[in-house]
């Protein structure tokens, strides 16, 4: 059985992984998820990316949103905007909440969140063994201009969730940082499910505050490194543009350019053996090559089911021709 290790944020990682799961059915495939966009709503703890791989796998996903619980109802969220309980930019809804309050109790009577994550997992089957990076807290905040700053800086960091979501990231990004990331430990079974691969697999998903958050815990990206198995990526960057999200601004936040090239060449080819490119980004092949990765030239976009698929299946195909 084919063991596959696969680090994955949010919405673009789960899409991927739904189309993995269709092209290797009978692999094991093993999903390090990034808490890093996790934050504490309403005295709850929610884990946005974690969730939607869980429901995305599941089948509990909003699919045109891409996050949150399909059929969807905001009792909740409106009872508290009548009460003037902030903040209104977050949307909960009253399915969603069900999974933040079960997830908080167990926390508070003292279960990390790897194992709070493998009992929610219970009820949705994603197919797949889901562990967060790290059981210990880590936010990845955003640096942004704000002539009003406290101090005179004129900058202030916000959370990640609010530069996203309420910000919509129209703020330029001068930095970011995964607080917390430097202290962490590997979640369990982290460290062994690398160890025992045969595969490891960037998903397109965001390289900074997905991927790169994840490789930011002490002892992952060496593992990785380390572990002597093709690791293959797939650009999230199509014709100079994010596929989906504004990882752009992210991307221009660390001084990397929004190219397929340039990600390529972020993630090193110390830790890189293969990446591909969308088709209409064949230039990149040569200048990723020239950098020690091999690259090829596929369609990249999760269009439909069979489309990401093919996706991964090229991922699999370059990692068997990587290993030789």
């Amino acid at each position: 059985m084919q063991r596959i290790v696969v680090l994955a944020g949010g919405i673009g990682g789960a899409r991927f992984l739904l189309g993995l799961k269709q092209t290797a059915p009978d692999a094991e495939i093993t999903v390090i998820g990034n808490t890093g966009d996790d934050i504490h709503l309403f005295g709850l703890k929610v884990c946005p990316d974690l969730d939607t791989v869980m429901y995305t796998l599941g089948g509990g996903i909003h699919d045109e949103q891409g996050w949150g619980r399909s059929e969807e109802t905001f009792t909740v969220k409106e009872e508290l905007a009548a009460y003037g309980v902030g903040p209104s930019w977050f949307g909960l809804g009253d399915r969603d909440f069900a999974t933040h309050i079960v997830r908080t109790q167990m926390i508070s009577a003292g279960y990390p969140l790897s194992a709070v994550t493998e009992a929610l997992c219970r009820r949705w089957q994603p197919g797949v063994r889901l562990l967060p990076m790290t059981d210990d807290r880590v936010e990845t905040h955003v640096l942004v201009d704000d002539p009003e700053a406290e101090g005179g800086s004129g900058q202030r960091a916000v959370h990640f969730q609010e530069y996203w979501v309420r910000m919509r990231a129209e703020a330029p990004a001068r930095a970011v940082v995964p607080i917390g990331a430097d202290q962490a430990a590997p979640a369990p079974g982290v460290l062994e499910a690398i160890g025992a691969a045969d595969v490891v697999l960037f998903p397109p998903s965001n390289p900074v505050v997905s991927v790169g958050t994840i490789l930011a815990v002490p002892g992952v990206r060496e593992a990785i490194a380390d572990a002597g198995v093709p690791v293959v990526g797939l650009s999230p960057i199509v014709g100079g543009a994010p596929v989906r999200g504004m990882a752009d601004r992210m991307l221009a936040a660390i001084g990397v350019e929004t190219t397929a090239a340039a990600v390529a060449l972020h993630y090193g080819s110390g830790l890189l053996d293969g990446w591909l490119v969308d088709s209409t980004d064949a230039e990149a092949v040569a200048e990723v090559e020239a950098a020690g990765v091999r690259c090829r030239a596929v369609p990249l976009m999760m269009s439909d089911a069979d489309a990401t698929a093919r996706m991964a299946a090229q991922a699999l195909e370059l990692a068997a021709e990587v290993s030789g």
